[in-house]
């Protein structure tokens, strides 16, 4: 995805993508100790840690400036491309952003090139193209993850011992990606949760208004409700998300 494209559907993003408190605290548990980080497509900052010393990289003008007052400073630079010299960093990490990349495996080798540990936070676009909004009422997405990869992709793409650690979905998760509301089905049909979520943004308008309509009529007649009734009474959902880190970490959950 060029940079072009995020300046348009970033526009408000820092407003729906709040970072959840549980899923902060295992990214700073992957993370563990360092004293210097590169955030790899830093977008607005979520999940950026605050207390030792980060640079963030970000290629979009939309996204930087959404960046809070006292967020750490910020290069306009492509994964691909990083402007810096070998081995500067003592960690680099990337969260949900490596789909978004023009060449993952070539962000990831510099990735590797500028800091000693890696950390990425990535989904399995096969898990997630079987989450009920995919499956049920927009299968189109599976076109918008093609070429997105596996876990097992990026895993094998780093060059150290890794750990892959999953990351279930709160059912009241704060953050607005989009399978965030997987037990609060309404809340899709507001535009301004679609907004947040890239996934919604590159579909065709008429399939995402044709989606959420079918959406719309089977949560006033029952049939959402029949068809995932289960996932009501469940507290987190594993919808592919996975923590993918080049060295061991602390495991805060099981």
């Amino acid at each position: 995805m060029s940079e072009a494209v995020y300046d348009r559907i970033g526009v408000n993003y820092g407003r729906g993508r709040r970072p959840d408190p549980r899923w902060q605290a295992e990214v700073d548990a992957a993370l563990g100790r360092y004293r210097t980080l590169l955030n790899v497509g830093a977008g607005t900052g979520s999940y950026e840690p605050g207390d030792r010393g980060v640079l963030a990289v970000e290629p979009s003008w939309t996204m930087i400036a959404q960046r809070p007052a006292g967020a750490a400073p910020v290069l306009q630079a492509t994964a691909e491309h990083l402007p810096l010299a070998d081995g500067v960093f003592d960690l680099a990490m990337a969260l949900v952003t490596i789909h978004h990349w023009r060449d993952w495996t070539a962000g990831l080798r510099e990735m590797q090139r500028v800091a000693d540990r890696v950390v990425v936070l990535h989904f399995d676009p096969v898990l997630h193209s079987d989450f009920w909004l995919a499956r049920d009422y927009l299968p189109e997405l599976t076109d918008v993850w093609q070429g997105v990869p596996r876990v097992q992709q990026v895993s094998a793409a780093l060059d150290k011992r890794v750990v892959v650690h999953s990351l279930p979905v709160p059912w009241d998760c704060t953050d607005g990606f989009l399978p965030a509301f997987w037990r609060r089905p309404h809340s899709y049909l507001d535009p301004a949760v679609q907004q947040s979520m890239s996934g919604l943004q590159l579909l065709d308008p008429d399939v995402l208004v044709r989606g959420m309509a079918q959406l719309r009529v089977d949560l006033e007649n029952g049939t959402w409700e029949r068809r995932n009734g289960n996932l009501l009474a469940q507290e987190s959902l594993d919808v592919g998300w996975r923590l993918i880190s080049t060295e061991e970490r602390v495991s805060l959950s099981t």
